[in-house]
């Protein structure tokens, strides 16, 4: 199994006891419909590429898409602890199934962004998962644009025309394109007096 196969579930926020427990987040809508997963791959931090296959013996939901996890083979403590960051993964042939106007980020990069109103504008170069939400970065006209992934703003994609269809608030493009009023009254340090 190699990273490109997999998709991130998670990561492993801290130890648990003293018995091998760990504490992990999974970023998912139902960590309880993980509740009788089997395997999982992680990626350690010394090692960001390789993955490591551990068996799993229990998970347990907690508030705020947390999970207790116990790996088979982990347990005590100071075996937990290198586990600390850790990545946790599972193989794509295990996503599940969306309704039809939704859309995992791995599938949409290098789809071109349609708006409502504007028609083609870029293509979907990446997702940022931030804290606040998460935001789509698109090429347009040579600077990065960022779009919240929100239900108001980006509707649906189409993979057979690969394309991403937004709803642009009036004002978003020129926040990247023009510069700043603050930008265009200050001299340029180098200019001359």
């Amino acid at each position: 199994m190699t990273l490109d196969e997999t998709y991130q579930l998670g990561y492993i926020i801290k130890t648990h006891g003293l018995r091998g427990h760990v504490v992990a987040h999974f970023d998912v809508d139902d960590v309880k419909a993980y509740q009788k997963l089997k395997t999982v791959y992680l990626t350690l931090a010394g090692a960001p590429t390789k993955l490591v296959e551990h068996q799993v013996e229990k998970v347990q939901p907690q508030p705020n898409s947390r999970v207790l996890l116990k790996l088979r083979g982990i347990e005590r403590i100071e075996e937990a602890e290198l586990l600390r960051g850790s990545q946790l993964h599972l193989p794509l042939t295990q996503l599940p199934e969306l309704e039809e106007d939704q859309f995992y980020f791995h599938d949409v990069i290098g789809f071109t962004v349609v708006d409502s109103a504007l028609g083609e504008l870029g293509t979907v170069e990446n997702f940022y998962e931030l804290p606040q939400q998460d935001m789509l970065a698109m090429r347009y006209q040579g600077q990065e644009v960022l779009i919240p992934v929100v239900d108001e703003l980006v509707s649906h994609a189409n993979q057979e025309k690969k394309q991403i269809y937004v709803n642009l608030p009036d004002g978003l493009l020129d926040v990247y394109l023009k510069p700043s009023s603050r930008e265009k009254d200050e001299p340029d340090e180098f200019d001359e007096a």
